[in-house]
């Protein structure tokens, strides 16, 4: 009988994963003290754990429509179709260190066997990437104002803003460069392509190009940016309000202030790609700033952990289930193309034929 090949990635992944929900369920509930925290984990309350599980689904849910809303009507995959995609991009994301260039390199293939063209695809998840983190500073930054005149300030709060407003800045320069000034761009984007080997200038145009256009069409279609928008604010918000369930599930009710700035602050850390999905690194901001705003450090460290079961490890067997589905399902007889869209293919003959 011939042994079955396990990929090096998904072995490594797995050690990861073992070690990772150790620590977490065996090791930082300990922080809270084993019996102070078994005290406050029989008190929970059944029926909020449902509720938060029902928002963090509604959550993954408002994501595919923000997916949904970025990409171009023709061409488009069924909104089915792209939660599977979403949802296994994910899982493989909370895998590995870094799994987040793993993952979009996997979200590229998908889209582009589910029909979807390879400029279309990089510069729809770049839009979507962009527009998510800016409007999850906004979130932050909402937080701050309300919370800092009457609490007052932290270090590491105005750290965070300083962070969350230059990637703003940033965001908004590259949309004008490419909206307005998009000759210069396909100029300068060439003659860098020119001199890294194995890059094509001509799809690397292909896709600014493709990408200046994406944004003149958001800004041009006023109701799909405002639907972009709220989509990736509910993906967010959802989130949160996730949180704060499985927060108030063991007995605390988290004001708006806090939870926005515990969470927007803990999310705009894990943006930095050290661990995958930001394991440990939201888990050790969201906890003390929790405790800063009256959370108990029992009920902060076991509602947080709570919420990652839902937020973190529950996509990680979900995404296999939807990756599975998609290679038995809609793209069973589709091959996967190549992970490096500047030189696919379809890309370049997409290129020749217009």
């Amino acid at each position: 009988m011939t042994a079955v090949r396990v990929p090096p990635w998904l072995r490594r992944g797995a050690a990861i994963v073992v070690l990772l929900l150790i620590i977490e369920y065996a090791v930082l509930p300990q922080l809270a003290g084993a019996r102070k925290a078994l005290e406050t984990f029989s008190g929970v309350e059944p029926r909020y754990l449902v509720v938060g599980l029902l928002l963090e689904a509604a959550s993954l849910l408002a994501y595919a429509m923000l997916t949904r809303s970025v990409l171009a009507r023709e061409g488009r995959p069924s909104l089915w179709t792209l939660i599977r995609i979403d949802l296994t991009t994910l899982g493989v994301s909370h895998m590995l260190p870094g799994g987040a260039a793993t993952a979009s390199a996997l979200r590229y293939r998908l889209q582009r066997s589910a029909g979807i063209n390879a400029s279309e695809a990089v510069s729809a998840a770049a839009i979507q990437g962009a527009g998510s983190a800016v409007v999850l500073n906004v979130i932050l930054w909402i937080g701050l104002l309300i919370s800092i005149p009457s609490r007052g300030g932290n270090p590491i709060y105005g750290t965070a803003a300083a962070v969350g407003t230059l990637l703003i800045a940033a965001v908004f320069i590259g949309v004008v460069l490419l909206t307005r000034g998009s000759e210069r761009t396909v100029r300068i984007v060439r003659s860098i392509a020119h001199r890294v080997p194995g890059l094509s200038p001509d799809g690397a145009e292909q896709l600014v190009r493709t990408f200046a256009d994406r944004l003149r069409v958001l800004g041009a279609d006023k109701p799909l940016l405002i639907r972009a928008t709220l989509w990736a604010a509910a993906n967010w918000l959802l989130d949160a309000a996730s949180l704060w369930v499985f927060l108030y599930a063991y007995g605390h009710a988290t004001p708006l202030d806090g939870l926005l700035v515990a969470y927007g602050l803990a999310n705009v850390l894990a943006a930095i790609p050290i661990t995958p999905g930001g394991i440990g690194i939201i888990e050790g901001a969201l906890v003390p700033t929790l405790v800063g705003f009256s959370a108990t450090r029992a009920v902060a460290l076991l509602g947080v952990v709570t919420w990652r079961l839902a937020n973190f490890w529950l996509p990680i067997p979900i995404s296999a289930l939807a990756y599975l589905s998609l290679r038995t399902g809609s793209l069973r007889h589709r091959r996967l193309p190549q992970q490096r869209p500047w030189n696919d293919p379809d890309t370049i003959k997409e290129e020749i034929t217009t």
